[in-house]
């Protein structure tokens, strides 16, 4: 099946069927290829496809099919003309920015992003003479103030992480366009079964697959999906030649978890409403960080660009950082791990984990603070989750 061939499909159709180009075997569940080489019938075979005359499988670096299988796949469901999948999702980004920029460019940024997102921009992009400005997500006209003449990218993550922040994707979009910039939006915590960025104008959607695009915790990927002018030539040139390539294995079980996507999610923010409105009620929780929340800064807007909430529900408590880890400490169902977008319920603090690495000042900046909670709701039985947390929010 042809992604391009099936847009009119619906979004669950193509998480089950996009990008399958069955072999002479018929199989009919996606194979496997672990292979690193091809044999070509020719020497002359070999030079056309090596020089781009001919189509097909080179290297497994940057030519895998169970690996285009994923690709293709997952640019139908974000409405992409072109994905490119990486071995991380911080692979995705540093190859997202390798590809596209140069010394004396400049990023505006979200400062409601993932630590480790934050060190890469201003710890490594400028060493090689990329700056970065960080904006407060919520603010368009700080966004618009933080741009100048070599601003090439802005990038946020919407809902941010930790603190479930909401972007206005199609303001963004418009403000990057009219200064010819490209918009570049984490779709992690929504996925494209929630949030599809490229239809509100963004250009480029970055994914830690590892996440909910797996959803069982079992393996580490990324993907970077957008246009063929500028993902398929220029970030895949950057993965083609510097290799932070995505196993065929990988690649695979990724695929098994897109068939799924679609109800998972609505499982994951049917139980995530409900733990944020039982959270709001308890005595020991001073605020409740939820999209799905009439409290939330910003809910009319995600109820406008997403069709649900999402999985991720953070809360504060009172009593700074060792009231917050006498919770997790008390949890016996929730897994203590900073992973998410798993069918098993984690529970992390983020300012000594996810960003435990920012300076206490960035954290500040980041509204982080040391009684946050971040709780990424899974599978389980909601009436267990809230019991689970509710020993901790006693004592």
């Amino acid at each position: 099946m042809s992604d391009r061939e099936d847009q009119s499909l619906g979004f669950e159709t193509l998480a089950v069927r996009a990008g399958q180009h069955r072999t002479a075997e018929s199989e009919h569940s996606e194979p496997i290829f672990p292979t690193s080489s091809y044999v070509f019938e020719s020497a002359a075979a070999a030079a056309a496809r090596f020089s781009g005359e001919q189509p097909g499988n080179i290297y497994s670096r940057f030519t895998n099919p169970t690996v285009r299988c994923f690709e293709e796949r997952l640019a139908a469901l974000e409405g992409g003309e072109r994905c490119v999948a990486t071995a991380s999702g911080m692979s995705a980004i540093y190859a997202t920015c390798a590809g596209l920029l140069q010394a004396g460019d400049h990023i505006v940024s979200s400062r409601s992003i993932f630590g480790s997102t934050t060190l890469l921009f201003t710890n490594y992009l400028h060493k090689f003479g990329v700056e970065t400005r960080f904006v407060a997500q919520h603010d368009l006209d700080a966004w618009a103030q933080a741009i100048r003449p070599e601003t090439r990218l802005l990038f946020l993550e919407t809902p941010s992480n930790p603190l479930t922040e909401v972007a206005d994707i199609s303001a963004l979009a418009d403000l990057a366009h009219a200064n010819n910039c490209l918009l570049v939006v984490d779709n992690c915590f929504c996925t494209p079964a929630l949030q599809q960025p490229l239809a509100l104008g963004a250009d480029i959607v970055i994914h830690s697959a590892t996440k909910y695009l797996d959803g069982q915790g079992r393996c580490v990927g990324g993907a970077v999906v957008g246009s063929e002018a500028v993902v398929g030539e220029s970030v895949y040139g950057f993965l083609r030649t510097c290799g932070p390539t995505m196993s065929a294995f990988n690649a695979w079980v990724f695929l098994k978890g897109l068939e799924t996507l679609s109800i998972r999610m609505q499982a994951h923010c049917a139980s995530a409403q409900v733990l944020a409105e039982w959270l709001q009620q308890q005595s020991a929780v001073s605020r409740v960080y939820y999209p799905g929340l009439a409290s939330h800064p910003q809910h009319q807007l995600a109820a406008s660009q997403q069709s649900g909430f999402g999985g991720i529900v953070s809360f504060e408590v009172k009593g700074g950082k060792q009231a917050a880890w006498r919770v997790i400490d008390a949890t016996r169902i929730c897994s203590i791990t900073a992973n998410l977008g798993d069918t098993k319920t984690t529970i992390t603090h983020p300012a000594t984990t996810t960003h435990g690495r920012l300076t206490a000042g960035q954290r500040a900046e980041a509204g982080l603070t040391d009684g946050l909670i971040r709780v990424a709701v899974g599978l389980e039985n909601i009436d267990d989750l809230c019991a689970d947390l509710a020993g901790g929010l006693a004592n």
